[in-house]
């Protein structure tokens, strides 16, 4: 049964049901201490409610079958910080902000970046995260899968899981254990960002909610831990006893969940979260953002100025490796279908998959097709391969074996081996160059160097 941590409510579309709160919840000490004041506006509005927020968080109520409520937050191993030590007075009232509407602890004395950078939307773990998720067989799969749904798929070891974005839209982080390690599986749906990190930190298993606050249009997590905020783009510590330390990366990817299922048959897909009688905890069939990801509307809660080389929310496949930055536009890999490379020394083959739904509805609020794609390292068996489009899948020129866009060989004298995932993300191409601006694009064929 899957504990999805609800300290301050849901995010999109709450129900009056639960936004009513009851007086013994009110009461309890694990409410006073996961409802913050909401920092934000009381006439304020934002773009997936229908009305206006009021100051006052609204909390899930009754005990849904995969129950919305968890243990509380343990204390918090950090004291308010005293904000006249803080010498910069911006900084010092933006701290301040923070603590006295927000009830953050956090130890802002520490920091890497400009707090005024940060915007409060919604109150801690108002968007809640899934903190005990429930999975199915991938044999015996929930019957609203369909084939070309969006999944952010991770393998530990010999453990597979899938994530639908469906779930991930709504509740943005999942913190999970996979193959003995405990992860955090992250979306940010206002940057298109999947990120699946590695949560122990330090020796210590950090487990990680969502803020409701953003910098640069990018989701601001917090651990409960030490009550630091991490940038969910970059998994780095940005405010806290952590500041400087960042997440380790684990390799991933977003695919269709057929493409995860025929890979992966003995895999498990995460479930969505449903109330006491069998109804859905939210509207995952309905994600909110419709239109956001046409590339001629501009991103609402994105402040900068986006880099003009591509339009802000086309979509990238980005690859970091040896101090280089890479994007690969959607619209020159759905053309190209196999691009073989090289990053910052690393030999890898990007390959897109057009049978991959968008996560977003369009304006008109229908399902649309965005594609996917996947990089791989192109090394395996002690020798570095050069892929081409064969069919449904990809052919290696050395030995002439056939494989699936999944990396697996399928026939030829490679039978049987599979690519490593390469570390990569899929990202609008704004949130990801607002924080790597050195970023180079390949758009072409001539652009590769393989």
């Amino acid at each position: 049964m899957a504990v999805v941590t609800a300290g301050c409510g849901g995010s999109h579309g709450l129900s009056d049901t639960e936004s009513r709160q009851p007086e013994s919840l009110a009461a309890s000490p694990a409410a006073s201490a996961l409802t913050p004041a909401l920092a934000v506006s009381p006439t304020s509005t934002l773009p997936w409610l229908d009305g206006p927020t009021r100051a006052t968080p609204k909390m899930l109520v009754g005990e849904p079958k995969q129950t919305a409520t968890s243990a509380p937050a343990p204390p918090p191993t950090v004291t308010a910080t005293p904000f006249m030590e803080i010498q910069d007075r911006a900084q010092a009232l933006a701290a301040e902000r923070f603590a006295l509407l927000g009830g953050w602890a956090t130890n802002f004395r520490k920091r890497s970046v400009d707090l005024n950078e940060v915007e409060t939307l919604l109150a801690r773990d108002r968007i809640p995260p899934i903190d005990a998720p429930d999975f199915s067989l991938v044999s015996k799969p929930p019957g609203y899968m369909r084939q070309e749904e969006p999944v952010i798929a991770v393998r530990v070891g010999t453990e597979a899981k899938a994530y639908p974005l469906a779930i991930l839209m709504w509740h943005e982080i999942v913190n999970d254990v996979i193959g003995g390690r405990p992860v955090s599986v992250t979306f940010c749906p206002l940057c298109n960002s999947a990120i699946v990190f590695d949560r122990t930190v330090r020796g210590v298993t950090l487990t990680f909610g969502t803020s409701g606050a953003l910098r640069h249009s990018d989701l601001v997590m917090w651990d409960r831990e030490t009550q630091t905020w991490w940038q969910q783009i970059t998994g780095e510590a940005i405010a806290g006893d952590l500041t400087g330390t960042k997440l380790n990366v684990l390799p991933s990817s977003i695919t269709s969940w057929k493409a995860f299922a025929d890979a992966n048959p003995s895999g498990k897909v995460l479930r969505r979260a449903e109330q006491r009688d069998g109804t859905p905890l939210r509207p995952y069939d309905e994600p909110p953002y419709a239109g956001y990801d046409d590339v001629n509307v501009p991103p609402f809660a994105f402040r900068g100025d986006s880099d003009k080389r591509l339009p802000a929310t086309a979509r990238v496949l980005t690859v970091e490796s040896g101090g280089d930055h890479v994007a690969y536009p959607f619209d020159f890999l759905k053309a190209q279908l196999v691009a073989n490379d090289s990053v910052g020394g690393h030999d890898i083959v990007v390959v897109y998959d057009g049978g991959v739904r968008s996560a977003f509805l369009d304006a008109g609020g229908r399902q649309q097709v965005s594609g996917g794609a996947v990089a791989f390292s192109r090394s395996t068996a002690g020798r570095t391969l050069t892929f081409e489009v064969d069919g449904e899948g990809m052919r290696d020129t050395e030995t002439r074996s056939v494989w699936t866009r999944s990396g697996a060989a399928v026939s030829g004298p490679l039978a049987g081996a599979n690519l490593e995932t390469a570390l990569h993300g899929n990202h609008f191409w704004f949130a990801w160059v607002v924080f790597k601006p050195g970023t180079q694009i390949r758009k072409s064929v001539a652009d590769l160097r393989p």
